[in-house]
């Protein structure tokens, strides 16, 4: 179960801060049984390293940031805002970390490779693929609907690459439940090995 005391302090803290810079759509959640404890979708503040470290060090299980395309497509993609290089920079230490991109914007294999290696680079431990679907006539329209075989291809190079999971496919979204069950099991491993140290002081 969620310490409500947490999230009660989590919920007044981001959401103050978002509210401050018109965050609007930044939220946190607790997670079913079937999740991660504790996992906070944020923005990237504009790159403010200190909002990040308040966040970061509130007590939260997953950090989530989504880069939601290739560096090359950010601008076309994402709020304007926002930009990979910020998005990357500053990803915390000492809190497992996921992102995600959502494939069929117009991104190229390459571009998504380079992507990925500059994410691993960064120090992030979960990322997820999806297909981007278009929610309106006023949105973008879907440039490729990406294979089955092109999603497994990410998924595998993803574990190569030293990412601690990779969640590919169509219907996949970065709350995604299988991947989340998974990453439970990591963050329990985690608090494992952890009081396994703190006992042999």
């Amino acid at each position: 179960m969620i310490n409500e005391h947490l999230y009660g302090f989590q919920l007044e803290l981001v959401k103050h801060e978002c509210e401050r810079k018109d965050y609007h759509h930044m939220h946190i959640y607790p997670c079913d049984d079937y999740c991660a404890d504790f996992v906070a979708p944020v923005p990237d503040f504009q790159g403010n390293a200190e909002w990040v470290e308040k966040v970061s060090k509130s007590g939260l299980d997953v950090f989530a940031h989504n880069i939601e395309t290739v560096e090359e497509l950010q601008s076309a993609v994402r709020d304007h805002r926002a930009n990979f290089k910020q998005s990357l920079d500053f990803a915390p230490t000492g809190t497992l970390t996921k992102t995600s991109i959502i494939l069929g914007c117009g991104e190229t294999p390459d571009q998504i490779v380079k992507a990925m290696e500059k994410v691993r680079v960064a120090g992030v431990d979960v990322m997820t693929f999806g297909q981007y679907m278009r929610p309106s006539k006023r949105h973008m329209p879907v440039s490729e609907y990406i294979t089955h075989e092109a999603f497994e291809k990410y998924q595998t190079l993803g574990m190569e690459m030293g990412f601690r999971y990779v969640a590919s496919g169509p219907m996949v979204r970065s709350s995604y439940k299988a991947g989340e069950f998974y990453i439970k099991s990591m963050i329990e491993s985690d608090r494992a090995a952890s009081s396994s140290k703190l006992s042999t002081c």
